[in-house]
């Protein structure tokens, strides 16, 4: 034990904190009564005047702390960390069809980005083809559409895929769509061990968050652990998953049950890929995460460096990991997007500035920023310019990348970062209880939690007890003018009709046996439990297409149809 301070000190402390609050606070209350009747983090969390060792008693600095790169990495996963490196820019981009999209990644690789990072429309992300009648009038409009191959190589088209990483938001189709990008890479002469990037790949957080399922929860999960064991010992620089709290706290979520059940998904990976039979030294270190970076600043700073300490002491303590890398918690960040407001949408820089500025202090290893066109639809050119300059101010001219961990040893920061590490331990010995994840999951707890912390939070707006600038506080007088706002557009209808002339163009122009063939070795495989990304790899090269290889998986899985929660 190496208590920080000693009973002498805390006694005058104490003594000098209770002159603080019976004699100096009253007579302050009299004159200048405080704002609210009490102070909470967006997670309820309540908040004393001020913060002392008192709150710090009994704290062990090595067992807490301890140094960077040094156990249980509270304090950052490297040893120089932005003195060395700062950290990835890595701007989310996509829209429209692969020419739209490729555009715009090299325009902001002309610009700064160190980092690409792929949205896809919503007809990409449950799986299915343009022409699909699903689809009509989704096609590009969320992100990129890719039903194909040859749409990954326009993507790709004057970018070197093996000196660039790719982060591919992409979930129930992710071993189709790392198939394209593998395909096209080794069609560009690319190394396997030369392509790197991340697939989100993220199965749990789809049922319990963002909705875009496919498949029942038990052959998603396994098509999840198939591509993540694939990608271990085929392409070694890939994350395989992002295990994701992003869309759980944009679900409503608070910045506790993002880190609890984000955790708690995490777990149930780690069990699934022992299980296949894996050490778990030979695949944790290529684990990643993703979180949002919310806009009351000091609860998302805490948040992070709990995240750290609590993954570190699972993978130690629980697993028997015992490589370093295997205990480190690398994880992207991206600022908040239900904090973007479409009341005088310029404030949303602001927003933005103060959200990335807390995922720099909490340590992240690469981030995106929102654009403050957001709430209206994609961002333009000028928006997502200001939002990478953004990062690259607070990189190069704030200095809070020169000092590791700067708020480490603020009394409130580890006071708060211990606060929310006991109170998420506490849902994730809940779920535990529940026989982990999976099984939560299936009994919708994580979905009412989300629901019940959502109402409470919209409740509170309307109240008037959680002020938001120009919505409930300082509204404007007048509503903004859209045409002010220089914003992105193109002609979505244009677009799906190319995206479906070229999805015929492709299944016109294959090789129809190598096709057919590739799809029917798929179906055995996924029949006889086999890893299924060997064949998926094949029927992508085949010119197979995405609603094609999904719809073969799902003749074998099922679709999944979500059981009411409440």
């Amino acid at each position: 034990m190496s208590d920080l301070f000693n009973e002498k000190a805390l006694k005058e402390i104490a003594e000098a904190y209770k002159e603080y609050e019976e004699k100096l606070v009253p007579e302050w209350l009299k004159k200048l009564p405080e704002r609210m009747e009490e102070f909470t983090t967006l997670s309820g969390i309540p908040l004393k005047r001020v913060y002392s060792p008192l709150d710090l008693k009994g704290f062990d600095y090595m067992e807490k702390l301890a140094f960077p790169a040094q156990y249980p990495f509270t304090r950052g996963i490297h040893a120089t960390m932005y003195r060395a490196r700062i950290w990835t820019m890595r701007m989310f981009s996509g829209f429209g069809g692969p020419e739209e999209t490729n555009e715009r990644l090299l325009f902001l690789i002309k610009h700064g980005e160190t980092g690409l990072s792929l949205a896809f429309d919503y007809p990409t992300l449950i799986g299915i083809d343009p022409d699909d009648p699903m689809a009509e009038g989704e096609v590009g409009i969320v992100g990129v559409s890719v039903p194909t191959i040859v749409d990954m190589d326009i993507i790709f088209r004057g970018i070197d895929m093996g000196s660039v990483t790719t982060n591919m938001t992409i979930n129930p189709p992710a071993p189709v769509l790392l198939s394209f990008y593998v395909g096209v890479a080794e069609s560009k002469g690319t190394p396997y061990h030369k392509i790197g990037g991340t697939t989100q790949n993220d199965p749990l957080k789809e049922f319990i968050a963002q909705k875009s399922y496919v498949f029942p929860p038990e052959p998603a999960v396994k098509v999840a652990m198939d591509l993540i064991e694939w990608s271990i010992k085929n392409i070694p620089k890939w994350n395989p998953i992002s295990i994701s709290g992003y869309h759980i706290r944009e679900a409503g979520a608070t910045a506790v049950q993002e880190l609890a059940f984000t955790i708690a998904d995490g777990i149930e990976y780690v069990r699934q890929l022992i299980a296949r039979g894996l050490d778990v030294d030979e695949f944790a270190p290529r684990l990643s995460f993703f979180w949002d970076s919310h806009i009351n600043f000091f609860e998302e700073i805490a948040k992070f460096r709990a995240a750290r300490r609590m993954w570190a002491k699972i993978m130690r303590d629980w697993f028997g990991a015992k490589k370093r890398r295997s205990m480190w918690m690398r994880f992207h960040t991206q600022t908040a997007g239900v904090s973007l407001m479409p009341q005088f949408p310029w404030i949303n820089i602001v927003r933005t500035a103060i959200e990335a500025l807390a995922a720099v202090l909490g340590g992240t290893q690469s981030l995106h920023t929102n654009s403050f066109d957001e709430p209206f639809r994609v961002p333009s050119e000028f928006a997502a310019k200001i939002a990478l300059r953004t990062q690259q101010v607070i990189a190069y001219e704030t200095g809070v990348a020169d000092v590791i961990d700067p708020c480490g040893g603020s009394y409130f920061i580890e006071w708060l970062t211990d606060e929310i590490e006991e109170r998420a331990w506490r849902y994730i010995e809940r779920i535990e209880r529940m026989g982990g994840m999976l099984e939560a999951v299936k009994k919708g707890f994580p979905q009412r939690e989300i629901a019940d912390a959502a109402y409470t939070f919209q409740k509170e707006v309307e109240e008037g007890k959680r002020l938001i600038v120009g919505v409930n506080i300082f509204p404007e007088e007048e509503e903004e003018d859209i045409r002010k706002v220089p914003l992105l557009d193109f002609d979505q209808e244009e677009i799906e009709e190319r995206q479906k002339r070229r999805v015929k163009w492709v299944r016109e122009n294959r090789d129809k046996a190598r096709w057919r063939t590739a799809l029917d070795n798929l179906r055995r495989a996924a029949q006889r439990g086999e890893n299924i990304m060997p064949y998926v790899l094949e029927a992508a090269k085949a010119r197979a297409t995405l609603g094609e290889i999904m719809g073969t998986l799902k003749e074998v899985y099922g679709v999944y149809v979500e059981p009411p929660i409440y």
